[in-house]
């Protein structure tokens, strides 16, 4: 099978150059938006459809980088430095000779194809004409759009050289892109020679409807008749639409129509579709349908899968190793595939957590319960004046023994990272010892170093306790006030931020870990 190794843009949309690798089954693109996730996906599409009309219809202005045509615009308007626009897919080794050659930017002997978007040299008069008016206009329309093989040698979507589908659920309502992926699904369920024939038979019996349905009234019109329409945008393949128990999918509900077109997509034919392109799978779905669609999706055999994504559960899931992480502030994309196995296991099994918003995170701190996660914004505010977001710091709740699985993450990510723990009786041994492998300078452990103090509601009494009894000593029948604020753990921090915000001292480790986090 013809797999996708990696792709490299010049100019395309966001890009002014990336380069990915792939992996051959599943590919997870995240990021935030504006990342360029969707880019990827639509470079891909294009590249491998051969298929001008795409451009045409997206427009190349849209897909050339702003920055690169801004730079020329503001720069010296010459012929000779008008940038170009290039799709580079790089394959394995296919056997196929027509894909083979050095027609790419790194004069590589491989396989591959390769959309080249360049000046039109016959029309140079022309756009030296456009550079030299004074306000800035950029000659989209004299460019040429070129689809190769890496051999050299022009194909079309005619010429398929392996077959591909994108889903975009984000236009789960729209009649064209509802149209389209119709039209590809028809288009890889069959044979050049059975599409003749289906053609033939279509126009045949719109015609036959005309002669026999439609005679006897047309037969009292005097100058006139009805008819079927028979042009390019009323063929078979735009009346076509996919049936499931008798229902079109268009009259079916928004999430299983992502549902039905994902299944579809990924079922093993003898005519198969080889690379599967999908975006934000978890629209309109269901926690129930999105775990039946990633079990669909996890099963899928003899697809290579790219994936653009902002949902947890999908991204840990199908593997973190295969994430392929996307920033809107860098164009250069990061992997996680050198985090450890049992890690990633780990999250593929673990409850619904915050993974992608620590991912995406530059500062992060790390809480282990819903007690600290309460009241830690309240001190971070008492500590710096302002909100953590101002800062560009997340605080979120893991869970204490999650604590070193998200370390690994953040060591493969270098992402500043400060874990407020309890130290359980013993800070050498559960804060010191057991973090060893962590020593990082971007990451670090904050807890109370008296072994007294070995839990969060020991450390909020102590540095609380007027507060605390007047607010929980009438409450208390058998128990102290510490004792009732380490049976009622939640409730009493949520009381105090609730009633008490403005007086609250901050633990004197916790203070510490927001001064280093913003340090």
């Amino acid at each position: 099978m013809i797999k996708i190794e990696s792709i490299l843009l010049r100019n395309f949309k966001r890009f002014e150059y990336v380069e990915i690798t792939f992996n051959e089954e599943v590919n997870l693109l995240i990021g935030d938006n504006e990342s360029g996730k969707s880019t990827i996906l639509s470079a891909i599409d294009i590249a491998i459809s051969g298929s001008r009309t795409k451009i045409d219809n997206l427009g190349l202005d849209s897909l050339f980088n702003i920055s690169t045509v801004q730079s020329f615009l503001d720069g010296t308007k010459t012929l000779e430095n008008l940038p170009e626009l290039f799709i580079e897919v790089y394959f394995n080794e296919t056997g196929i000779e027509d894909l083979n050659g050095q027609f790419n930017s790194k004069d590589k002997n491989c396989d591959g194809l390769l959309l080249v978007c360049q000046p039109i040299d016959d029309l140079s008069k022309e756009i030296q004409v456009i550079l030299s008016q004074p306000e800035p206009n950029f000659p989209f329309e004299f460019y040429s759009i070129s689809f190769k093989t890496f051999k050299g040698e022009s194909f079309t979507g005619y010429r398929k050289f392996l077959k591909h589908i994108l889903i975009d659920n984000t236009q789960i309502s729209n009649e064209y892109a509802t149209k389209e992926y119709t039209k590809s699904m028809y288009n890889a369920n069959i044979t050049e020679v059975e599409k003749s024939i289906h053609k033939n038979e279509y126009r045949k019996r719109k015609g036959t409807f005309r002669e026999e349905v439609l005679k006897d009234m047309n037969d009292k019109l005097p100058d006139y008749s009805f008819g079927i329409r028979n042009n390019s945008k009323s063929n078979l393949e735009s009346s076509l639409t996919i049936f499931e128990d008798q229902i079109s999918i268009e009259n079916k509900g928004k999430g299983r129509q992502c549902f039905v077109k994902t299944e579809f997509a990924l079922q093993n034919r003898e005519s198969e579709i080889d690379v599967v392109l999908i975006e934000e799978p978890e629209n309109h779905l269901s926690h129930l349908n999105m775990n039946k669609l990633i079990n669909r999706i996890a099963q899928s055999e003899n697809k290579q899968i790219f994936i653009a994504t902002h949902n947890d559960l999908i991204s840990t899931r199908l593997d973190l190793r295969n994430s392929i992480l996307l920033n809107s502030s860098s164009p250069a994309p990061i992997t996680l595939a050198d985090i450890p196995k049992d890690t990633a296991e780990f999250f593929i099994k673990a409850p619904d957590n915050n993974i992608l918003q620590f991912i995406l995170s530059r500062n992060v701190i790390l809480v282990e319960g819903d007690a600290e996660y309460i009241l830690l914004e309240a001190f971070y505010e008492l500590v710096s004046g302002h909100k953590s977001e101002d800062d560009d710091v997340h605080i979120i709740s893991v869970g204490g023994t999650s604590f070193k699985r998200y370390l690994d993450i953040a060591k493969n990510l270098r992402i500043k990272t400060a874990v407020i723990r309890d130290n359980d009786g013993n800070f050498t041994e559960n804060c010191t010892n057991n973090y060893t492998d962590y020593t990082e300078d971007y990451l670090q452990v904050f807890a109370d170093i008296d072994d007294d103090i070995y839990t969060f509601e020991v450390a909020m009494y102590n540095t609380n306790t007027a507060i605390c009894d007047e607010l929980f000593g009438p409450r208390v029948r058998t128990l102290n006030v510490q004792q009732f604020m380490l049976s009622n753990k939640t409730e009493t921090a949520f009381q105090l931020l609730d009633k008490k915000k403005a007086y609250l001292n901050c633990p004197t480790y916790i203070q510490a870990a927001i001064e280093w986090i913003r340090g």
